[in-house]
């Protein structure tokens, strides 16, 4: 009896490398979930001096909704000039910050498919979100650049004693009121540039 029988040979075949944090959803899907949840905290503030006159969160600005009043020093003077600035669309920035929240959700959905098409739709919403916001900054700085250039001009030529914005500079002791975009604003830019570098490490680690 042949005891030699031949010993079938067996192939180790080592466990895939994990993909590392990168290689999940997560990374990605908090980022877009940190850009979302920012819009429910005010973008933007005027201000005059260190006071806060009146703010709108992103969400205010995305549904059309008035400047809220911060109350402090002008709060009377603001309710009086309403009708001719806060009730005034900002140029094309609900335009703007839809399209940036609708970004946001995109993103958020792609992050959670595993595949590299997923992921570059990804990278696109979370580039297109954070250029659609600074978008939507300049356009919100124009419109109240505009607003104090046009209160400036009708009190030149008519010297109507009207309240709004320049008259409320004039009443506290001459200080101009300016805009200002609160750092929750510019988490969001950051937020949506960080799901998008999320997205192309994802996207890295994915195996045609």
């Amino acid at each position: 009896m042949d005891t030699n029988q031949p010993v079938a040979s067996t192939t180790y075949t080592p466990a895939p490398a994990s993909p590392g944090m990168f290689g999940t959803s997560i990374t990605s899907s908090v980022a877009f979930i940190v850009a979302i949840l920012m819009f429910l905290l005010p973008f933007s503030e005027i201000k005059c001096g260190d006071s806060t006159l009146m703010n709108k969160s992103g969400l205010g600005f995305a549904m059309g909704q008035e400047w809220k009043f911060a109350g402090g020093m002008g709060q009377d003077m603001m309710k009086d000039m309403d009708t001719k600035t806060g009730k005034k669309k900002e140029g094309n920035a609900q335009m703007f910050i839809i399209a940036a929240l609708g970004l946001g959700v995109l993103g958020l959905l792609a992050s959670f498919v595993k595949s590299k098409g997923a992921g570059g739709i990804g990278i696109i919403a979370g580039i297109l979100g954070a250029g659609t916001l600074i978008a939507f900054m300049f356009d919100v700085k124009k419109w109240f650049n505009d607003g104090l250039a046009k209160e400036a001009a009708e009190k030149a030529t008519d010297g109507a004693d009207s309240i709004g914005l320049d008259k409320i500079g004039d009443t506290m002791n001459n200080m101009k009121p300016t805009l200002a975009f609160t750092p929750w604003f510019y988490v969001a830019i950051v937020a949506f540039v960080a799901a998008a570098f999320f997205c192309y490490k994802r996207m890295s680690s994915i195996k045609s």
